[in-house]
């Protein structure tokens, strides 16, 4: 049933372990069955509920799936394997569009932000039982929401989004608990979610953000928690409109109960207004990152939310991080108050490069999605030809099935790398690249 892996251990975490240990290593295959409890214990020479607490451990890490009679399995994607290993190194020559990092033309030198970041620790250390978010940050950031429309809450400062995200469904939900994700999404939440236990039921998505009826279905299948892109969604480049933000807060209300999660990925990048659905329910959490705009070693974002969410928030993160580095919280105030980024301009670089895409794959008859952000994502008939035939072509893309769930093959391109001159023969080859091979039947 395994081949040649042999499954070691006496206790539940030494199977967890060894079952985990040949996922990583490739030695066993995601869908791959592992032996009924009562079999590799009978091998083991263990109790069959070590076997079970050993499973029940691989489960909760979302290394593996029990279906009922079909018994247990490796999932087809472990927590082990992340989906960014699904990708396409760039050969020499190639150009990669594939990363999803911004223009470091685009980023501020960090040298001026963290010279003034020292200075002020000179002035006043920062040491233990210090405020975990820097005055200065709080009251720059509050305002900055304030001015978007995101109700009022208590803070936090995470080490970046996906940090926050983690923190806060860790704040309210058990493995086995189910999360409304948005398909295509972001591939790092694909990953993260299952690794924490939780079950995703995939949310669709257009130009506007989730689909209103997909995330009505999603919730009536018992979803705790759900977790939307308000803008420059990644991979598909989706930004709420005021009247899908009104319709998905319909949605929410007949849910109070309902965990709401909001990322806004497209801070300071782009220029579509912000519409929160912050509110709509009990229990809510937004979190803004820094990356995007100012640089993703900076691994910064500002979280906000309902009082009882952000007070386990933040207890718990007492007890771990303790708090992320006063030093690059005032950097991040530098930045910010020096006026080391213009938004506007920014916003228009990436908008001009994308919508200029955007109209080369059209003029090609080429449907493309892109309405905010850095990145464009394009149906294609077959993934695997499409990201070949690119890459041959001298473009490396990222492969679609980073990024989806139930969602049909695509790739993403991300922009950021390119010039007005890199626009038609890109375009010319994603259109040769998106047709069906010749000889291939699709079924």
């Amino acid at each position: 049933m395994l081949g040649e892996y042999r499954i070691e251990g006496r206790r539940a975490s030494d199977i967890a372990a060894s079952v985990e240990s040949g996922v990583g290593s490739g030695a066993l295959a995601p869908g791959a069955p592992l032996p009924p409890m009562r079999e590799l214990a009978a091998a083991l020479g263990v109790n069959p509920n070590t076997v079970a607490a050993a499973y029940r451990t691989l489960r909760e890490r979302g290394v593996i799936e029990t279906d009922g009679r079909r018994g247990s399995r490796v999932r087809a994607r472990p927590a082990s394997s992340p989906r960014e290993a699904m990708r396409i190194e760039a050969p020499p020559g190639a150009r990669d569009l594939s990363t999803g990092n911004p223009d470091p033309a685009l980023l501020p030198g960090l040298g001026p932000a963290l010279a003034a970041a020292a200075a002020r620790d000179a002035e006043q250390r920062g040491l233990y039982g210090g405020e975990t978010v820097v005055p200065d940050l709080a009251a720059l950031a509050r305002a900055g929401l304030d001015a978007d429309g995101v109700p009022a809450g208590p803070l936090a400062v995470t080490s970046g989004a996906l940090d926050g995200i983690e923190r806060v469904l860790a704040a309210h939900l058990k493995p086995g608990d189910a999360v409304a994700v948005e398909d295509p999404g972001w591939g790092s939440l694909l990953d993260l979610v299952p690794a924490m236990g939780l079950r995703i039921l995939p949310v669709e998505v257009d130009g506007d953000g989730p689909v209103p009826a997909s995330l009505a279905r999603a919730l009536a299948a018992g979803a705790r928690a759900a977790v939307v892109t308000c803008r420059a969604q990644n991979p598909t480049g989706a930004a709420l409109t005021p009247q899908r933000a009104d319709e998905l807060r319909a949605v929410l209300g007949e849910h109070p109960g309902l965990l709401l999660v909001e990322d806004d990925h497209g801070h300071a990048i782009v220029d579509q207004p912000l519409c929160p659905l912050a509110g709509a329910t009990r229990h809510w959490a937004f979190v803004r990152s820094s990356a995007k705009a100012y640089g993703p070693d900076l691994r910064l974002a500002v979280l906000t939310g309902d009082a009882t969410t952000l007070d386990r928030v933040r207890g718990r993160q007492r007890l771990g991080a303790g708090w992320v580095s006063r030093l690059l919280q005032y950097a991040v105030v530098e930045l910010w108050t020096s006026g080391a980024v213009d938004p506007v301009a920014v916003a228009r670089s990436y908008g001009e490069r994308r919508g200029a895409l955007l109209r080369a794959l059209a003029r090609r008859g080429v449907a493309a999605y892109g309405r905010s952000g850095m990145n464009v994502w394009v149906p294609v008939a077959d993934e695997t030809s499409a990201v070949t035939r690119l890459v041959r072509a001298g473009w490396a893309v990222a492969p679609g099935a980073r990024f989806r769930v139930e969602t049909g093959p695509a790739v993403r391109i991300t922009v950021s790398p390119l010039s007005a001159a890199d626009i038609e023969p890109l375009a010319e080859a994603v259109a040769t690249a998106a047709r069906p091979g010749t000889g291939v039947r699709y079924d």
